[in-house]
């Protein structure tokens, strides 16, 4: 934006006394200035002179929200701030101070920054979690997810009214339905409320601790995140190809550290039975009942089961 300054130095002498004289005018008698004049009778019109930069500014700026053409294209000094005039008295005599100020549109866009930064994903499109969400679309979708949609915003209600249990969902049902997006919701939801959440996608998570177990410290980081974030969404577990370090040393580990602490969801073309048929299977030592049973006794107990219902939505919204 252009200062005052500026506009002075572009013109030549005799013009630029007038100029200055016709700029002096303008800014005394703007409808700001004297709003903020009858607001702080204190304030004399000699102090004004004394700051007539910070009073060209302030129109300025103020004209320019007016016309706002969007965060990106602000023309302000400060993109997203405008400046804002307070009238403090120092040694007893009041002047002029100025701030920047920010707008309702970079608070909007500073609290979503602020939102994406408590959810990470793993492997999960994040075009999913940023796609935005309507409740009413989530409903008006497929009358058959109404049960288990309702439920979803109970659960979310009641963190928010009473804060995180250990209790997580399990949510089943067959390819389409809308599972994924339904947790990217819920944690959506409760990363407004101030909690963190990991998505994490299982069949492409799981081929790829292959590559970073040689890692250690990568893989500790990795580890560490799951366990200690407040929301873990594990998504389409049951379609991994499980190996028997995954699950019972990454896997397993993630689960005992969480199941009494912090709650754990889960997404899932099976229901809690077949899913411990999956997990007692591995590549390396085909079935091992015990183990699969083992990890059952980690996510059973913890979660509430929520069978989806409905149409495949892929291709059409989900």
């Amino acid at each position: 934006m252009e200062s005052m300054g500026d506009v002075l130095r572009s013109m030549n002498n005799s013009a630029l006394r007038q100029r200055s004289r016709d700029l002096e005018h303008n800014l005394l008698n703007h409808p700001l200035v004297k709003q903020l004049q009858a607001e702080h009778p204190e304030l004399d019109e000699s102090r004004l002179k004394i700051n007539l930069s910070r009073l060209y500014q302030y129109t300025e700026e103020a004209r320019n929200c007016a016309n706002c053409p969007g965060l990106e294209r602000c023309p302000n000094d400060f993109q997203g701030h405008y400046s804002k005039l307070t009238v403090e008295t120092v040694n007893g005599f009041p002047d002029l101070y100025e701030r920047k100020t920010a707008c309702g549109l970079k608070v909007a866009q500073d609290n979503q920054d602020s939102i994406r930064k408590r959810i990470r994903s793993f492997y999960v499109d994040e075009r999913v979690l940023n796609g935005g969400y309507d409740e009413m679309d989530i409903m008006g979708k497929d009358p058959r997810r109404a049960s288990a949609v309702n439920k979803i915003f109970d659960y979310i209600t009641g963190v928010k009214d009473e804060g995180l249990t250990s209790q997580g969902i399990y949510l089943h049902g067959t390819f389409g339905t809308g599972k994924t997006f339904l947790m990217c919701y819920l944690l959506h939801e409760l990363a407004v409320a101030g909690y963190s959440g990991v998505i994490v996608y299982m069949p492409d998570f799981i081929e790829d601790l292959k590559s970073i177990m040689m890692d250690g410290q990568k893989l500790k980081e990795t580890v560490d995140t799951l366990k200690n974030c407040d929301l873990l969404i594990f998504d389409d577990i049951g379609a991994e190809n499980l190996n028997p370090w995954a699950r019972d040393h990454v896997l397993g580990a993630i689960l005992n550290y969480r199941m009494n602490r912090k709650p754990t969801f889960y997404t899932s073309n099976y229901p809690l039975d077949g899913l411990e048929k999956h997990l007692s299977f591995t590549s390396k030592d085909g079935e091992e009942a015990y183990k699969g049973q083992r990890l059952m006794d980690r996510i059973a107990p913890f979660v509430e089961v929520i069978p989806l219902h409905g149409e495949n939505q892929r291709g059409r919204g989900k």
